[in-house]
């Protein structure tokens, strides 16, 4: 069987053309949220660079410059900071609560972006229910700062922790009461 060099190239292009409307399709699915983490991490950076260098001027001390000009990634190198920091446990604590409270606190927000729409056709889950889940799953974060401040087994932290669950729920009982009326106007 002679097989013609143009059927062979055709059948070449169009797995071509296949890979790239994959690929297309991938682009297309996290374009999004790609710029969606992009803009808030810059947005993060810009109000953090912000909030030093008015401090700065309040206190009339030199703020931020070390880092870079005009110390604009001074709060990456806080970061880098942080992230290379030794982890220390508690010695008569409770390490499994210290360990595992911050995760809950910290998974329990990024759970919670599941039911959050990024564009039209990219909808992580399409609930009928996605914002009751939304305000049930972010409710959780006060357990893992409870969770945190009792587990180091000392008075002061179990204390901070009890103001930053306080202050967490006291955030969350407006929000949850202004969201729910609009979803009920809104099934009205």
């Amino acid at each position: 069987m002679i097989v013609d060099t143009t059927e062979v190239q055709d059948i070449n292009s169009f797995s071509r053309l296949e890979s790239l409307k994959e690929l297309y399709g991938t682009v297309r699915v996290f374009a999004p949220i790609l710029t969606l983490v992009l803009g808030i991490t810059i947005g993060v950076l810009v109000i953090v660079w912000l909030e030093r260098e008015i401090s700065a001027g309040i206190q009339q001390r030199i703020g931020p410059e070390y880092a870079s000009p005009f110390g604009i990634l001074q709060a990456l190198a806080d970061g880098t900071k942080l992230l290379f920091k030794e982890n220390l446990l508690p010695a008569r604590g409770n390490t499994r609560f210290f360990s595992i409270g911050p995760s809950i606190a910290v998974i329990s927000i990024l759970l919670s972006y599941s039911v959050i729409p990024f564009s039209y056709h990219l909808v992580l889950a399409d609930l009928n229910i996605g914002i009751f889940l939304w305000i049930a799953v972010s409710s959780i974060a006060p357990i893992g700062l409870l969770m945190s401040g009792y587990g180091s087994n000392n008075k002061y932290s179990f204390l901070g922790g009890l103001r930053a669950a306080a202050q967490s729920i006291s955030y969350e009982i407006p929000l949850t009461l202004c969201v729910l009326s609009i979803s009920l106007r809104a099934i009205r």
